[in-house]
């Protein structure tokens, strides 16, 4: 096999001219998806670096195809080639039925450390939405893909391991909260420092890099403290300790603007216009609030004078109102870091807003050793296999994330440009056509000669 290893040194993701990238076509409708996408793909390359650049694809095997040919469900044929060839994409692939690894996709997710599931959801004009104003829609999720529920620490209820856990979480611990322990499954939350300030690392970065605005940090912090809490005060921490001269806080932001507005304001009056309730508060409680706007007011030589509007805003919010906001207020959010299970809430339910999951991408990244892993965010829907009908626009746009992620921004450029025009001129697959007036029904194959050719 002709082509070169992406290799990362120095911390920089290094790409040849030739990189191999290992692809997985998937299960179900995934041939039929894959054949169109990667046609898209070479086009893109193709057009963008006139034969300068060119992927050499190599296939590996998992799900259906994999157990059909090896008696196994994950090769570790396959495993290893997306740890020694870094960068890879996937369709999507059947969870297998009985035991064994749960899903395939966490599975790959936990053995490559792949801790970041990173979600854009942007909206394309012309696509049908339930929703009035989608155009509103323009974020980047970072979803923590190790820790939380996912990492899939359980008991059954009525086992004798399940016995165990709550009988030493009531004897030795002391817990009296749960209701019927005789009949209850019990599971393990875990939620790390390490695994919090290594994703949002990773959503800071990429949003002072992409120009971003703001960061959204999205928990259940109000209910759980030490976890989901601590999730939002390590963000916070991060941010303020290692990007001190390019963030802002919420809170921060609301002091620094009073001083910029009142020169001659007193900290307990400052104190009193970021918290209304300050008269009725502890005097311990008054002393911490008038000593954090001490400590804000450090950073007027850096932040003060409106300079603060430059900076990256970092933010908070509760996990419940977000799911709402982002249907009432979606331009105020722009990159949001959160943990596993508001990240799966999040992602899809904005995939709905703009067009649904079968054009939504995705990917799961390691920001640190380079691994990425890009892939369909749906499912295999095995009744439309083999009919060339499916829109493979979540392969084909997390296709274009892959582009992006490897540094070749022209490619990404023309994917997008051949989808968007594409769309605009309702030459699409059954899913839109169906909600579309006047529309050109086209085959999944049809839809990659489409925007193949408006690319140009």
């Amino acid at each position: 096999m002709t082509g070169e290893k992406i290799s990362m040194q120095n911390g920089n993701l290094t790409v040849p001219d030739q990189p191999i990238i290992p692809f997985i076509e998937g299960d179900g409708t995934g041939p039929d998806i894959w054949r169109a996408s990667q046609r898209v793909f070479d086009a893109g390359v193709e057009k963008a670096y006139k034969g300068k650049r060119k992927i050499v694809w190599k296939e590996v095997l998992a799900g259906e195809n994999a157990f059909n040919q090896t008696g196994e469900w994950l090769p570790q044929a396959t495993v290893d080639a997306f740890r020694e060839y870094l960068v890879g994409i996937k369709g999507p692939l059947t969870t297998p039925v009985g035991g064994g690894i749960r899903s395939l996709n966490v599975a790959l997710r936990q053995i490559l450390d792949l801790y970041v599931c990173l979600r854009p959801v942007k909206y394309v004009d012309g696509v049908p939405s339930p929703v009035k104003k989608p155009g509103d829609v323009d974020m980047v999720i970072f979803r923590e893909n190790t820790e939380d529920i996912y990492a899939g620490i359980e008991w059954q209820n009525g086992s004798p391991e399940v016995k165990k856990v709550i009988d030493f979480i009531q004897n030795e611990m002391g817990v009296k909260k749960i209701r019927f322990p005789e009949s209850s499954g019990i599971g393990i939350k875990p939620v790390s420092k390490e695994g919090t300030e290594r994703l949002v690392k990773g959503a800071i970065e990429y949003a002072l890099r992409e120009g971003r605005k703001s960061l959204t940090l999205v928990h259940k912090g109000n209910i759980m403290k030490f976890t989901e809490g601590a999730f939002k005060n390590w963000g916070y921490e991060i941010a303020t300790r290692d990007y001190r001269d390019k963030v802002v806080t919420q809170r921060e932001s609301w002091i620094i603007d009073n001083k910029d507005r009142n020169p001659d304001i007193t900290v307990e009056e400052n104190a009193r216009k970021v918290e209304p309730g300050y008269d009725l508060m502890t005097k311990d409680q008054q002393k911490v609030l008038r000593e954090e706007v001490e400590t804000v007011l450090n950073l007027m030589n850096t932040h003060g004078s409106g300079k603060w509007k430059e900076k990256l805003l970092i933010k908070d919010s509760i996990a419940d109102i977000t799911l709402q906001q982002v249907l009432t207020r979606a331009n105020e959010f722009e990159v949001i870091a959160t943990m596993n299970l508001n990240g799966d809430y999040l992602s899809d339910a904005l995939a709905a807003q703009v067009g649904g999951i079968g054009i939504a991408p995705g990917a799961n990244i390691n920001y640190i050793t380079g691994h990425a892993i890009f892939e369909a965010t749906h499912g295999t829907a095995p009744k439309y296999a083999g009919l060339d009908k499916v829109n493979p626009g979540s392969v084909i746009l997390s296709g274009a994330m892959m582009f992006k992620y490897m540094g070749w921004n022209e490619v990404h450029d023309l994917i997008w440009k051949g989808i968007e025009k594409s769309v605009s001129q309702k030459q699409v697959t059954y899913d839109f056509h169906r909600l579309m007036e006047g529309a050109t029904l086209l085959k999944c194959s049809e839809f990659g000669d489409v925007i193949i050719k408006n690319m140009d």
